[in-house]
């Protein structure tokens, strides 16, 4: 039994005389957060009448503590409040706040924050963070309408691991499209239940072509839904676009990107190039996706923003059901 507990007046004595009748006798007591919390007296009586194992104490009820019945005992290990005393421990603190303080100035999940929602985090769910949260992004930016749900789903080997940051980023992702203050990890779920949006979080073990793939749908008030899923390909997990609405992509994330949904037909990509080109917008990238009715989706990344006019100029050329720009910068 291991005490994880400030000393408060409710705290002191909580492991005493009755407590420690009800115990097995293989077990040990160990107190390193504050003294009084374990009664030492009782400890030490426990100990000898066999019915606690051991103990191990780095705090006191008085100290410093230089005698106690509890020091002669062979099966107690007792140090003199250590805590981070030590050089090794005081340097391994320092570095451990000096992380987390970077990892908050840069906007990122801070694990170990108080006031974080998402619980501990592995390392395989490390490289999806901001893949989920550029995915949320995206997907906000396609919506058409209010966000009432937004539902992310994890797939593949990172379902085997806790993967409510992955919530959290995407959440993050979606209000960073939608409001003009800062977004964080902490003030996003807040921020979605302040505005009456639904958030659903679903794991399946199941990727028949990647080895994780996250997906956020968002559903509209008026009952629409929009789905991007993505994915982390290579040693530096490159973020990736692999689905958009059902139609099959395989294209980097980038920070300015448009989707285009039209019927199949010849000539569209060279429309596209052309307005593009004219209006001075380099086309990073460009990838036709089509499903089994004629329907199509062009995906585009591109060096900057594209003009609302030469947008529009392309929907109307081509005849498009929809076209929209995505900037995630």
């Amino acid at each position: 039994i291991t005490v994880h507990l400030p000393k408060t007046a409710e705290t002191v004595g909580l492991i005493g005389d009755a407590e420690l009748h009800k115990v097995k006798p293989t077990v040990h007591i160990i107190n390193a957060a504050r003294g009084g919390i374990v009664d030492e007296a009782a400890l030490y009586e426990a100990i000898v009448d066999g019915r606690v194992a051991g103990a191990g104490l780095d705090v006191y009820a008085k100290e410093p503590c230089t005698d106690s019945p509890l020091f002669g005992l062979e099966s107690v290990v007792a140090t003199p409040h250590l805590g981070a005393s030590t050089d090794e421990a005081q340097e391994k603190a320092g570095i451990s706040v000096a992380r987390s303080v970077r990892l908050a100035l840069a906007g990122e999940l801070v694990p170990d924050a108080v006031n974080v929602q998402g619980g501990q985090m592995a390392e395989e769910i490390k490289p999806l963070l901001p893949l989920a949260e550029k995915i949320g992004a995206i997907a906000c930016g396609l919506a058409t309408a209010a966000v009432a749900r937004v539902t992310v789903q994890v797939f593949g080997e990172a379902a085997d691991h806790d993967v409510r940051v992955l919530e959290l980023s995407a959440l993050k992702g979606v209000f960073q499209m939608l409001i003009h203050d800062p977004v964080s990890f902490v003030n996003a779920p807040v921020l979605a239940e302040q505005r009456g949006v639904e958030v659903v979080l679903t794991t399946d073990r199941t990727s028949d072509d990647h080895k994780s793939v996250v997906r956020v749908t968002i559903t509209l008030t008026g009952g629409e839904s929009v789905s991007v899923a993505g994915t982390v390909a290579g040693p530096r997990h490159t973020p990736k676009v692999v689905e958009v609405d059902g139609f099959d992509v395989d294209v980097p994330v980038s920070d300015h990107m448009a989707f285009l949904r039209y019927h199949d037909k010849p000539g569209v990509v060279g429309v596209v190039g052309k307005v593009l080109g004219d209006a001075g917008v380099n086309i990073g990238g460009m990838q036709v996706s089509r499903d089994d009715s004629s329907h199509a989706l062009i995906l585009l990344t591109v060096d900057s923003p594209i003009p609302a006019a030469a947008l529009d100029d392309i929907v109307t050329q081509i005849g498009a059901h929809s076209g929209k720009s995505v900037d995630l910068n």
